[in-house]
């Protein structure tokens, strides 16, 4: 059985989506194993706590499993599933708060790491959130989708309906800001 899987397992998206939007639930099932990683660290860095991350990425799977059929180019399936599980993350917020708090960053620190350290990075990581917090929300949505999401210029124009240059305008003046925001980090 894991023979069947392998060619499966190594094929390119456009391939997986394909079978997976024709009705194949293994082709999903790969689909679910490649991207649910990648969805949840986006998801996390959303969402206020880690305890919505798996309900945001399960909502996203089952918007997509039910999407997939209309999905205009099956190769561009790793854009489209963050898109969605963007969506799902901001829907969340939206239902219960109206601010976004990336404080619940999972900082890994050995037991050996000073308290000060610990409190200096956490500090560090509040400030990054409070700096994003304070872009207006493309700037925001793209900075999001570029440095966690990691998608192009052009998965982020897709995604937002825009253009690649409003992509790069709107990322330039992001990083500006939160390179000011962050000056006292550096």
């Amino acid at each position: 059985m894991s023979r069947d899987r392998d060619p499966l397992e190594s094929a390119d998206d456009a391939i997986v989506a394909g079978r997976a939007a024709d009705g194949d639930t293994a082709a999903f099932a790969v689909l679910v194993r490649r991207y649910t990683p990648m969805m949840r660290t986006y998801a996390r860095r959303i969402l206020s706590g880690t305890a919505d991350v798996d309900d945001v990425v399960q909502d996203a799977f089952i918007t997509a499993w039910g999407q997939l059929p209309k999905l205009d180019d099956p190769g561009r399936v790793k854009s489209w599933l963050m898109r969605i599980t963007s969506r799902k993350a901001i829907d969340r917020i939206r239902a219960a708060r109206p601010r976004v708090d990336l404080e619940e960053v999972d900082l890994p620190a050995p037991d050996s790491s000073a308290p000060a350290r610990q409190v200096e990075a956490r500090a560090g990581v509040s400030a990054l959130s409070d700096a994003l917090q304070a872009l207006p929300a493309p700037q925001r949505e793209c900075w999001v989708l570029r440095e966690i999401g990691g998608c192009t210029y052009q998965e982020i124009a897709d995604d937002l309906g825009v253009s690649p240059s409003t992509v790069r305008g709107l990322l330039a003046r992001a990083r500006k800001d939160i390179i000011v925001r962050m000056e006292q980090w550096r």
